[in-house]
């Protein structure tokens, strides 16, 4: 995911990061709120990572 180890840390570090939520608060979340900020995370970075796919694919083209 994000770095190796404890996957909910990264989760917290993400949701600071990008999200602003103390992972205090990140952390005491209910099991569904906490799933749902999870899911909403890695909805963000796989479209983060198709972006960042179609800017390299158009940069190639330009490129020949």
């Amino acid at each position: 995911m994000i770095m190796d180890g404890d996957a909910e840390a990264n989760y917290a570090y993400y949701a600071l990061l990008k999200l602003r939520i103390l992972p205090s608060v990140f952390l005491q979340m209910d099991e569904q709120e906490k799933a749902f900020v999870i899911a909403s995370i890695q909805l963000k970075i796989e479209q983060e990572k198709k972006e960042e796919r179609k800017m390299k694919s158009s940069s190639k083209r330009r490129g020949r």
